[in-house]
């Protein structure tokens, strides 16, 4: 076919805006041409057809649809929670065109079926954004992990699952942690870690009641960063001798996050995960007057920390690489329900001690950190609040001389949609613009007088308009802008400087900030059979301090 009638029959061009990779940002001017769902070809003064859409990104940057690999969406155990239906509709709304949620085995469950039947029943034909599953796995019987895990890979489509090293109900020992290790090391499967220590965490907790000590900062107080440090130390340990890899999941203390580097110097495959809240908030957050409760809002796990220079450790533990993704880890409960946050102020079973030189009228009036569901809102705001901190290396100046300024386009881009599609399987179909893949895509707001690139006019642009919004928009995170169904945000009143202005998923525009907001469907989204994980970090098969070339296989 000749190439000009190849490239007529394009369903969309997007043109004059800044491509940006998880390499390099590309020249004004390079287009991206999409037809069936796909990045179809990338070029310069590509052709229109009759049915063609062109859209002028009028000089803004174009990144791939964010993949928000962490998020809790309709999980029995959070009932005021987002729905698929609104849990999606944020994502999509926030730039994020997938998302990869949690199915959970319960503890007295034999197998892993019941919990995935039920998962694909609630966010069937309900989610705006392509999805697929995590399986959180608590009850790792030997029908389960010979018989079951093989298949949950192969049949599903699920390669990765969560581990709990904290929280009574889901919580395994090493001697379980390290035997499903082994089994997922041979299955391709990612091993996801929640890092704490919980025995630690139990024993400050009973300690703080006996004292009164039971407001909502002490929720800050009750999981200290060497609860976190250790448990993630132990888990480089176990995965290292099982020679696994890893992911540490909204790592948040800086010891912790220099065991993880350590290990990465060692060529060890340990990959870390943070999140935008340990990045901006900190434990003040937490703070509730006598009679106050706001700071249940904040509550989650691990918890806001104490100093801003622990923000900026794991800022530039982000810039330097050894965070592998950024996600949201979406897991919001409603502040104003009995079975939200306000949870906290019912008082629990156990109160030993509990009233402390208070009393109990005091106790009640200020709330019980221990009631309080652990878990904030982010899944929207997740994009926005990287970008904010971005610079463009491809531009004279690009903005790096801004004092907030912390991490390349590139490294947003790799961070938020590359790395986690590799990670989790999707590699080759999702987190990058380029032939091949799926044409999800992110326009934000042009960011200075935009620029007209050099190309063969095709007719005006079908998405041009005199009144579009030109230059700096800057936009203030507020409760009411937001799209989930949680009644606040914890961000509130955070000023970021751009916003997807467009989002396109599988070449279909769903999202206009400017033209109707969400304007995709439910049931957009289809659920993603995922294959097996790319190790990004480290390598496999490396002989674990102390031990002999070839010791792991008299006991493998």
């Amino acid at each position: 076919m000749d190439p000009d009638t190849e490239s007529r029959n394009l369903d969309l061009i997007i043109r004059n805006g800044r491509i940006v990779t998880a390499s390099e940002v590309l020249t004004l001017g390079v287009e991206l041409g999409v037809k069936n769902g796909k990045i179809h070809c990338i070029g310069q003064s590509l052709k229109a057809g009759p049915e063609t859409e062109v859209v002028d990104a009028q000089g803004a940057y174009i990144t791939p649809g964010g993949v928000d690999s962490h998020v809790h969406i309709q999980q029995d155990n959070s009932p005021t929670g987002d729905t698929w239906e609104t849990g999606s509709r944020s994502a999509i709304a926030g730039g994020n065109t997938t998302v990869i949620a949690f199915a959970t085995q319960k503890r007295q469950e034999e197998s892993i079926w019941t919990a995935l039947e039920a998962y694909h029943g609630k966010a069937t034909g309900n989610s705006y954004c392509d999805y697929g599953f995590h399986l959180i796995l608590t009850n790792p019987s030997e029908t389960v992990l010979e018989a079951e895990l093989p298949r949950l890979v192969n049949e599903e489509g699920i390669s990765s699952i969560k581990l709990y090293m904290t929280y009574e109900p889901m919580k395994l020992g090493d001697g379980d942690l390290f035997n499903i290790m082994m089994k997922a090391r041979s299955l391709g499967i990612t091993t996801m870690i929640h890092a704490e220590n919980s025995d630690m965490i139990e024993q400050i907790t009973k300690r703080l009641a006996k004292q009164g000590n039971t407001g909502t900062f002490f929720h800050s107080i009750a999981r200290p960063q060497l609860a976190e440090s250790e448990a993630t130390y132990r888990a480089i340990s176990l995965a290292e001798v099982t020679d696994a890899p890893i992911l540490l999941v909204h790592m948040s203390a800086p010891e912790a996050v220099r065991h993880v580097r350590e290990a990465q110097a060692r060529l060890l495959p340990i990959h870390a995960e943070t999140c935008p809240h340990y990045l901006y908030l900190l434990s003040d957050r937490l703070r509730s007057g006598p009679n106050d409760f706001e700071g249940a809002k904040s509550i989650c796990a691990p918890p806001l920390r104490h100093d801003a220079r622990d923000l900026e450790a794991i800022w530039m533990g982000l810039a330097a690489g050894t965070f592998t993704v950024v996600s949201s880890d979406h897991a919001p409960a409603t502040f104003d329900h009995p079975c939200g946050k306000m949870k906290g102020l019912q008082m629990p079973e156990d109160t030993e001690g509990s009233g402390g030189s208070n009393g109990g009228k005091s106790q009640r009036a200020r709330g019980d950190f221990r009631n309080v569901p652990n878990g904030l809102p982010g899944v929207e705001t997740r994009l926005p609040l990287l970008f904010d901190r971005t610079f463009d290396p491809a531009r004279p100046g690009g903005g790096a001389d801004d004092d907030k300024i912390r991490i390349p386009l590139t490294r947003f881009v790799e961070v938020t949609s590359t790395n986690p599609a590799k990670l989790y399987g999707l590699g080759g179909r999702k987190g990058s613009l380029l032939p091949g893949h799926d044409a999800d895509i992110v326009i934000w707001h042009p960011e200075e007088p935009p620029l007209v690139a050099v190309s063969e006019a095709d007719g005006p642009p079908s998405s041009s308009s005199e009144n579009e919004p030109r230059g700096k928009k800057k936009i203030t995170i507020t409760k009411s802008v937001l799209h989930h169904r949680i009644d606040y945000t914890p961000f509130e009143g955070i000023e970021v400087r751009n916003w997807p202005r467009w989002v396109f998923l599988r070449g279909r525009r769903v999202w206009d900030r400017d033209g109707g907001g969400v304007v995709g469907e439910k049931g957009d989204g289809v659920f993603l059979k995922r294959g097996k994980s790319t190790i990004l970090t480290g390598q496999m098969r490396r002989t674990g301090i102390g031990m002999m070339k070839g010791e792991q296989a008299y006991w493998t």
